[in-house]
């Protein structure tokens, strides 16, 4: 492979921002694997954001960028699983698998798409040291014969457009807004880009915490829960962000309300195979040496956390902490007081991407 940027490339960041800034180019933000492009010819590469190469998982990505992209390119886009339903992240994180006749049984079963948003390199060119507008030009014209696995993100430097954007498209499964300044060059590991997400609240149950990996009389995350409709708890996520002062105090706090596993909510012994909770020795299949066991709590304890959006049942992200809430009754603490976006089809952000939801 030689190409005028090689790789691995870090891609460029984004820092969070609490309002839609001006003066940019606006972008929905796809929550998949972020993904860097090198195609030469027959060889292909698709990057990840730690530099790691993902092609081995995404044979059927292989295949549409020889079919697709031009004979020399450097692209930066997004891996996505588009559905009926919206994206799906949980079946993306299902095609990281080691054996390879599952990888190549998920890549029929659940094929993905890349979503394009900026051009490195074209031919013998490189083009990071260009401004963003002339790099998104250069994307959309190199780019006008792709399809139907790979797309360019629709842009808009209209705000009002972007507000809206911002408001609908959550409904199919994106994160929220980015905004490009017009100028910027392409400047990888750095954060100069923005990015706006929803941000909202909800009240959970505390059932159990992991001890700090310091091991020295300290709480490493909070397990959140969120009871059902038939009166069962579910698993919705984690908190963690704490002082360690505050995680010596919550460790001390939360001693009295250690229970049993015969008598917690999420029994691992009476585990239900295909539900989602946490278990004693459950590994991590991101990090195989992480210990995500915990120590189950009565769930008496109430947190009001910020969250940005959900998937599925649980939280997309690290919940973070913002007060607690001795007023609630943790029976109270149920679903019903998410607030639902608004289905939305992919099919209309991107033509012949998914299908109406």
């Amino acid at each position: 492979m030689r190409l005028p940027v090689m790789p691995p490339v870090s891609p460029m960041l984004a820092k969070s921002v609490a309002t839609i800034p001006p003066d940019a180019s606006y972008e929905p933000k796809w929550d998949g694997f972020r993904s860097i492009c090198f195609r030469d010819d027959f060889d292909v590469e698709l990057g990840s954001r730690n530099e790691r190469p993902l092609t081995r998982y995404f044979p059927e990505l292989v295949a549409a960028v020889r079919t697709e992209l031009p004979m020399r390119c450097v692209i930066d886009g997004e891996i996505v699983i588009a559905t009926d339903h919206g994206l799906d992240f949980e079946a993306l994180q299902q095609r990281i698998h080691p054996a390879d006749s599952r990888v190549q049984m998920l890549a029929r079963k659940t094929p993905a798409a890349f979503i394009a948003f900026d051009l490195l390199a074209l031919d013998d060119e490189d083009y990071t040291a260009r401004p963003f507008s002339e790099r998104r030009a250069a994307l959309v014209d190199a780019l006008a014969g792709s399809g139907p696995s790979i797309h360019v993100t629709p842009a808009t430097t209209d705000l009002p457009t972007a507000q809206r954007w911002f408001s609908e498209f959550e409904g199919a499964g994106l994160d929220g807004l980015v905004a490009k300044p017009l100028t910027v060059t392409y400047q990888p590991d750095k954060r100069v880009m923005f990015k706006i997400k929803p941000v909202r609240t909800a009240d959970c149950v505390v059932a159990g915490y992991r001890v700090h990996k310091s091991g020295d009389g300290a709480i490493g995350s909070l397990l959140l829960g969120l009871y059902r409709d038939d009166g069962t708890l579910a698993s919705v996520g984690v908190i963690g962000a704490f002082p360690m002062a505050t995680r010596r105090e919550l460790f001390t706090e939360f001693q009295p309300l250690i229970t049993s596993f015969d008598d917690h909510p999420w029994n691992w012994a009476a585990h239900v195979s295909g539900e989602r909770t946490p278990r004693r020795n459950e590994g991590s299949r991101w990090n195989a040496g992480k210990d995500l066991s915990f120590v189950p709590l009565r769930p008496e304890r109430v947190v009001e956390v910020r969250y940005d959006h959900m998937e599925g049942e649980r939280f997309r992200h690290t919940a973070q902490f913002n007060r607690w809430r001795p007023d609630r009754d943790p029976r109270s603490c149920t679903y019903e007081q998410l607030e639902q976006p608004v289905t939305f089809s992919l099919g209309d952000i991107v033509p012949g991407l998914g299908r109406t939801v």
